[in-house]
């Protein structure tokens, strides 16, 4: 079984990375896409442009964002294909959720690899 981890998209790719995923709506600046090692691109599941805008990489509003995130994955069908995209992967390789903020501690994958953690405790509850 694998893990899901997240990564900056500026760090060099590893072996261990598994599937890379990147998890945010704009592309990254500076990266070229034929150098990016990105396995899929998922615009969709990423916070919408309000919430981004709104919460502008200020760590005082993470929590607030973090909640609102989390509504909007609850609510987006991108993001329960994307819950079933990652059971698929799960079982047999590690999945990597790429991000091009700086701050590696307040940001969008952090809060989806917290949510589809989430859902994998839920299925194991009795």
């Amino acid at each position: 079984m694998g893990s899901i981890k997240t990564k900056r998209i500026y760090k060099a790719p590893e072996v261990n990375d598994g599937i890379r995923i990147l998890v945010d709506r704009l592309w990254p600046r500076g990266i070229k896409k034929e150098s990016a090692a990105i396995n899929a691109w998922e615009k969709g599941i990423a916070p919408s442009a309000e919430l981004r805008k709104w919460f502008n990489h200020d760590p005082e509003k993470y929590p607030e964002f973090r909640r609102k995130y989390m509504e909007e994955l609850d609510a987006s069908e991108d993001a329960e294909r994307f819950l079933g995209f990652v059971n698929e992967h799960f079982r047999s390789t590690n999945i990597t959720l790429l991000y091009a903020a700086k701050d590696e501690e307040h940001n969008n994958a952090l809060v989806l690899r917290d949510w589809l953690a989430r859902d994998k405790e839920n299925k194991y509850e009795s």
